[in-house]
């Protein structure tokens, strides 16, 4: 027998072979031809099984939305992961804003109080920006990249074995229903001799199937671990970003409170004070906003002498010209002409340099 022969013989097999599970199937389905059910255990592992694919892929699809909310840059991933390529590193939400308050503050002025909280507040967006990189390669890493292995390669295997198993089942009873219809011997006898077969390979089937569905138990083992690594690496997200939000908000309570809105968003109103020693001091109304008075600075601004000064928070200085202050310090200070209305010259030993006026507070 030649080879084309031989694949002729194999050809007309299997489609006698189609033939008769699509015969069986379609008598099954009218209620014509009788069904071998299988074993409650058996079936409830396919249930346990399916089920757990079901969720399993709910849940890989909303995390991927909760890590990547933008859905052209989830396609983007995905068709540089299939094409086992890295996709290109991009700016996230956090890190583009804390840019653009950096960038705002910076031309603004660090110097002035609403320049320097932008950068302090830029610069707190990119630390969180950087926590949210951390957490979507952890999260992929150690809870997606398991949950698609499931999807992609166990249960792909399960399915397989499960759709030979639903064929040799059609095998063994459309070897049943041949045998009910077998009238000589020589027939019925031929049509014993394939039931025998087709039981067989059924039952090797089953067992084949059911030890694979049986492997479920351990990936809900192994997912749980998953998950246990997915929640840790959310808790040290959430954290991070707690952390660099409670630092932030110390650094921004230290602010003079006129540069602070009220929750009602009221516009603040100065409110001239003799009695405030701070330098662009605040004063309460009755509605309890918070204003502030310049009758220190006039004094001081005005007269040649030079007085005490407490540093109410950190300042960096942006150039030369310009001293370094630390919080609570005390420095001397005074003015000098020609000097821009919002700078005093600020002196610590033999450190001498301009200071922004609302960082300190004069003292009596």
């Amino acid at each position: 027998m030649n080879m084309m022969d031989f694949n002729v013989k194999k050809f007309a097999a299997d489609a006698g072979t189609f033939l008769s599970r699509a015969v069986q199937f379609t008598e099954e389905k009218l209620g014509q031809a009788e069904k071998t059910e299988l074993d409650a255990h058996l079936e409830n592992l396919l249930s346990k099984a399916e089920c757990t694919k079901i969720w399993t892929e709910k849940i890989m699809k909303q995390t991927e939305v909760l890590l990547q909310p933008n859905p052209n840059a989830r396609i983007e991933e995905f068709v540089y992961e299939k094409l086992d390529r890295k996709a290109p590193s991009r700016v996230n939400n956090p890190e583009l804003l804390g840019q653009y308050m950096i960038d705002a503050g910076t031309e603004f002025g660090p110097g002035t109080a609403y320049g320097n909280a932008l950068i302090k507040c830029g610069e707190t967006q990119k630390r969180i920006g950087t926590a949210d990189r951390e957490l979507i390669q952890t999260a992929a890493l150690n809870f997606l990249t398991p949950l698609r292995n499931f999807i992609e390669g166990d249960y792909k295997t399960i399915a397989k074995e499960r759709k030979l198993l639903q064929n040799k089942r059609l095998d063994l009873d459309a070897a049943k229903t041949r045998l009910k219809k077998a009238k000589a011997a020589e027939t019925r006898a031929s049509s014993e001799q394939e039931l025998r077969i087709t039981q067989s390979e059924f039952d090797r089937q089953a067992e084949i199937t059911r030890l694979l569905l049986e492997g479920i138990s351990s990936t809900h083992a192994h997912h749980l671990r998953c998950l246990n690594d997915f929640v840790e690496a959310q808790m040290t997200y959430y954290a991070q970003c707690y952390q660099y939000m409670l630092d932030l908000q110390k650094q921004l309570g230290s602010f003079p409170s006129s540069y602070q809105s009220n929750n009602n968003q009221t516009s603040v109103v100065p409110v001239p004070s003799a009695s405030s020693n701070v330098i662009g001091s605040s004063a309460m109304t009755s509605s309890g906003l918070v204003m502030t008075s310049p009758s220190n600075l006039i004094d001081l601004k005005e007269g040649s002498g030079s007085r005490k000064a407490r540093v109410l928070y950190d300042y960096d200085a942006a150039n030369s010209s310009e001293l370094s202050l630390l919080a609570d310090e005390v420095i001397t200070v005074f003015s000098v002409v020609g000097m821009d209305s919002d700078w005093l010259m600020g002196e610590r030993g033999n450190q001498k340099g301009r200071v922004p006026i609302t960082y300190l507070e004069l003292l009596n």
